[in-house]
């Protein structure tokens, strides 16, 4: 297989605890760590960034155990039945855009033994299936629902690197099946996301033309919906479409604004059937 002869086996939050630890030792600093429940289920994980001082939302389980302020221990889900029945102990807000407009859930907040560790609870606000983030801010940085809800709603990005990765690039798609070529695969692939990514961003502004989203439910189309910014996956095909084999001149603008216009009506619709929808909380 070519594994070096020293490597060892390392669980992902050990893994994630060397990535701190060197990141820490060349002097950078983040507002907060987050991750996934197999990162939040961690004990080593979380105590090795609370002596570090480092903030984190890190989701867990239904199951995992916190302690209230009277000291009883309960599991997130007996929490939210005990303290976060009513809607009044909910509050809508958005965990960020999404491609098709604003995504809304409803968030609670609840304390915990420790003033500096808390419970965020997301819930969906059409079927009511919670996420549970346990949070923890170090004395003296800013401690208030706004900043863990932005910090819990990084990871959406994160989970759209891989599946742009995984669709486009093929990053689960290698049958190499030694080491040292595992290794080249992942990083030549990450390296083209980069690429791809960095000048999606680069020529946002310049390519979006997407007619103004609407205000009313009843609002009529627009003569001309206009075009999506270039994507990820549109950039990786204009790269493709220069080296693969030639064909017709312009087939690939063509078929690039059609998708571009197509994606921008529908985005259009989306957001004003959205306008529509009732979002009161599940009971």
């Amino acid at each position: 297989m070519g594994l070096p002869l020293d490597l060892e086996f390392r669980t992902k939050g050990q893994l994630a605890m060397d990535i701190c630890a060197e990141c820490y030792a060349d002097g950078l600093a983040f507002d907060f760590i987050c991750g996934d429940e197999v990162y939040g289920s961690c004990t080593k994980l979380r105590e090795f960034l609370e002596a570090e001082g480092q903030a984190y939302v890190l989701r867990v389980a239904s199951s995992f155990m916190i302690t209230l302020a009277p000291g009883t221990k309960v599991t997130c889900a007996e929490a939210v039945r005990r303290l976060a029945a009513g809607k009044r102990r909910w509050e809508v807000r958005s965990a960020g855009k999404g491609s098709k407009g604003e995504r809304w859930y409803a968030w609670a907040w609840i304390a915990t033994s420790s003033p500096r560790h808390h419970l965020l609870v997301r819930r969906h606000l059409k079927t009511g299936e919670l996420a549970f983030h346990y949070c923890y801010v170090p004395e003296g940085q800013l401690l208030t629902k706004t900043r863990l809800i932005r910090a819990a709603a990084l990871r959406w990005p994160v989970e759209e690197d891989f599946r742009s990765g995984k669709d486009c690039f093929g990053l689960d798609q290698c049958q190499a099946r030694l080491y040292t070529a595992i290794l080249r695969h992942i990083v030549l692939v990450m390296a083209a996301l980069a690429i791809c990514a960095v000048t999606a961003a680069q020529l946002r502004n310049r390519t979006d033309t997407q007619a103004p989203a609407p205000v009313t439910p009843g609002q009529a189309p627009p003569p001309d919906p206009g075009k999506i910014p270039l994507t990820i996956p549109e950039v990786r095909r204009l790269l493709t479409s220069r080296l693969a084999a030639s064909r017709p001149p312009g087939h690939a603008d063509h078929w690039l604004n059609w998708r571009r216009r197509h994606q921008a009506r529908s985005r259009w619709f989306h957001k004003r059937a959205r306008l529509n929808r009732d979002y009161a909380l599940v009971r």
